[in-house]
């Protein structure tokens, strides 16, 4: 048996409802780290063996019953002190229905907006604008040395390309 299981296992073994109760003791003969922990474990519980729940005051009831009357005495908070109050002591299990409907009005106006953004033209890196102008520019080229080719009155060589 190892450490960890043996572990475990002591509180069983202390009530007396550990099912491996051999195991258990065998282990904690062998293992120093272990019984220290099954020695502490009975020193804690010897202690709450011997507490004793300490007594209310005999005027415990006398007091309670004062201040009951005092608050039921104190004037009744307005309707912006009660909402203060409820907003500040509260669990807020009554404003997750209200808070499920904004979420969802959220997400509703979330989607529409992503709609009307998905037909717009995403714009290009400036990687591909670079090429795109070189190639305006070889198109420009091509046209030029077309029309002095057309030209045919002068006899000079035509422009070539640089490729």
């Amino acid at each position: 048996m190892n450490c960890k299981t043996c572990q475990s296992e002591l509180p069983d073994l202390l009530l007396g409802a550990s099912s491996e109760a051999a195991g258990v003791r065998a282990h904690l003969d062998g293992c120093e780290q272990c019984s220290a922990e099954w020695i502490a474990l009975e020193k804690t519980f010897a202690l709450l063996d011997h507490w004793q729940a300490p007594e209310p005051s005999p005027y415990f009831d006398q007091k309670l019953a004062v201040r009951l009357r005092e608050e039921q005495a104190k004037p009744q908070a307005g309707w912006l002190e009660r909402m203060r109050e409820r907003l500040l002591f509260n669990t807020g299990r009554q404003f997750r229905p209200a808070m499920a409907a904004a979420l969802a009005l959220v997400l509703v106006l979330g989607g529409i907006t992503e709609f009307g953004h998905t037909t717009e033209q995403v714009a290009a890196s400036p990687a591909v604008d670079d090429l795109q102008i070189l190639d305006k520019n070889e198109q420009a080229i091509q046209q030029m040395d077309q029309l002095l080719d057309d030209d045919g009155g002068d006899n000079s060589p035509a422009v070539q390309p640089a490729s």
